[in-house]
C-alpha cells in the first residue's frame, strides 16, 4: 500500500470520526434542551396550581365582601398563563401578579379578622403556601438543569458545535426583591 493511500484513509477516519462525534454532541445538546424545556414545564405545571389554589382561596373571601372579591378575580384573570416555551421573564411576570393578588388578599384578611381564622381558609392558604413551596423546588431543579444545559454548550470544542447548530445558553431564575418581600402565612 502506498503513503497516498494511507494518508487518504487517516483522512477518511478522522472526518468520520469528526462527524459521528459532531452529531453525537448534537444529540445530547438537543437532550440537554429538552431537559430545561421539561423543567419549565414543570414550573408551569406548579404555577398553575398555585392559581387554582388561590382562586380557591377568593372564592373563600368572596362571603365577607364581594367588592374585594372582584378585584380579586379580575386580577386573577391577568395571569399570563406559564408554560412550558415561557421565558424566565414570562414568569418572573407571572409572579409578579401572583404577588400582586396574594397583597390584595392580604388585604382583605386584615379588614376581616374572622376570615383568617376560618378553616376553609387556613386549609387554603396552606395549599396556596404548598404550591408556592413547589414553585421554589421547580426553580431550583430548572436552575440545575440549566447549569448543565449552558456548561456542555459553553466548554471548548462543544462551544464550537454549539454556535454552528444555534445553540444559546438559557437564563437562571434569581431571586428578586419582591419575591423576598413576599407576605407569608
Amino acid at each position: 500500500m502506498n503513503i497516498g493511500w494511507i494518508i487518504a484513509i487517516v483522512i477518511v477516519v478522522l472526518i468520520v470520526g469528526l462527524v459521528v462525534w459532531g452529531i453525537k454532541l448534537y444529540n445530547q445538546m438537543i437532550g440537554s434542551q429538552e431537559m430545561v424545556t421539561n423543567a419549565m414545564a414543570q414550573i408551569a405545571a406548579q404555577v398553575e396550581s398555585r392559581w387554582d389554589a388561590l382562586t380557591n382561596l377568593i372564592q373563600a373571601t368572596t362571603k365577607y365582601q364581594s367588592h374585594e372579591s372582584e378585584t380579586l378575580t379580575t386580577i386573577v384573570k391577568h395571569r399570563s398563563g406559564v408554560d412550558k416555551n415561557s421565558s424566565v421573564k414570562d414568569v418572573e411576570k407571572d409572579d409578579q401578579a401572583f404577588a400582586k393578588a396574594m397583597r390584595a388578599i392580604d388585604v382583605v384578611v386584615e379588614q376581616y379578622p374572622d376570615l383568617k381564622a376560618a378553616n376553609v381558609y387556613q386549609s387554603t392558604m396552606n395549599s396556596v403556601n404548598d404550591y408556592e413551596n413547589n414553585v421554589r423546588q421547580a426553580r431550583m431543579i430548572f436552575n440545575d438543569t440549566v447549569t448543565k444545559y449552558n456548561r456542555l454548550i459553553k466548554t471548548f470544542p462543544n462551544s464550537i458545535v454549539a454556535g454552528i447548530t444555534g445553540f444559546k445558553a438559557s437564563d437562571y431564575f434569581e431571586a428578586s426583591v419582591e419575591k423576598q418581600e413576599m407576605p407569608q402565612w
